[in-house]
């Protein structure tokens, strides 16, 4: 598995390459009918929120171990 912070890079790399071609879908979208157009407008929007989720929970459990590893440990 991969560290955290690659997974967290690679998802943070994702949801900008998708943001960022969202004007183009619209383009690359206006030759296809419009039920084709709704429905991959959708599938683009659903693929943004799970990335966004995955990044929330990325974030969390980096922010969990941080915290894991910063708090005292008994001697033994």
């Amino acid at each position: 598995m991969l560290p955290i912070h690659l997974r967290i890079d690679r998802t943070e790399r994702l949801l900008r390459m998708l943001e960022q071609d969202a004007p183009l879908l619209a383009v690359r979208l206006s030759e296809l009918t419009p039920e084709r157009q709704k429905s991959t407008k959708k599938y683009a929007a659903e693929l943004t929120a799970k990335a966004h989720a995955e990044l929330n929970a990325l974030r969390e459990e980096k922010a969990f171990w941080e915290w894991t590893d910063a708090a005292p440990h008994a001697a033994d």
